[in-house]
């Protein structure tokens, strides 16, 4: 496989530390984990997971909820060309309503990892919250600033997501999905005062189960 290799900034190498530090335990195929969506109202939560090779570094790689949505299409046309293993999983609304939403992100976190072609042998998860796998794992607050496996991951589940909602959209107008992807803002609460909830709310979550009276729209044909 040829690999194009980033001279590096000191931020840059920083964000391999904690990868270096399972590698020198003699870890080599190293998974970032990251999710999108645990706090909209609609929609599903969606997890990634990425194996970046040693030594490639993608500049601008980064926490995706500091990036434009532009920055977003780049990077992730990069990690799909030059990462070792890319991976999503998905939890949709009704399984987020039947389990919450922590045990759902779990769910699709570890969906990712066994979608994963090229199997790790260490985890790197952003968060506190640890998966149901026998594979060693370590959880890492803010792993998405801090861990470039995790930052690739966090993007790669970011513009999924966003995908996936601009289509709702068209199965769904109304509603403004493209534009807040489910969020809770005042626009967002607005439409479903007026129009009811549809069928991706999610109706355990409090904006949308007050309408529940309402009956789900449903999508346009």
């Amino acid at each position: 496989m040829n690999l194009e290799l980033f001279a590096t900034t000191g931020a840059e190498r920083d964000l391999f530390a904690f990868e270096a530090r399972a590698r020198n335990r003699g870890f080599l195929q190293i998974a970032g984990i990251d999710e999108a969506g645990r706090g909209p109202l609609a929609g599903p939560v969606v997890a990634a997971a990425v194996i970046l090779p040693h030594g490639l570094v993608i500049p601008g790689l980064d926490d995706s909820k500091k990036l434009t949505p532009q920055k977003r299409e780049t990077l992730i046309e990069q990690i799909n060309a030059k990462a070792l293993a890319v991976a999503v999983g998905i939890a949709d609304h009704s399984l987020i309503d039947r389990i919450n939403i922590l045990q759902a992100t779990l769910s699709a976190m570890l969906q990712a990892v066994s979608n994963l072609q090229l199997p790790p042998d260490y985890l790197l998860i952003d968060g506190i919250s640890k998966i149901q796998t026998k594979i060693p794992q370590q959880t890492v607050k803010k792993g998405d600033s801090l861990s470039a496996s995790i930052a690739a991951a966090s993007i790669v589940a970011k513009v999924t997501r966003d995908r996936l909602m601009d289509d709702f959209d068209r199965c769904y107008p109304g509603y403004g999905f493209s534009g807040h992807k489910g969020y809770g803002c005042a626009a967002h609460l607005a439409a479903i005062a007026e129009l009811g909830p549809c069928e991706i709310h999610r109706k355990t979550f409090r904006g949308v189960r007050e309408h529940l009276d309402r009956g789900p729209a449903g999508c346009a044909p």
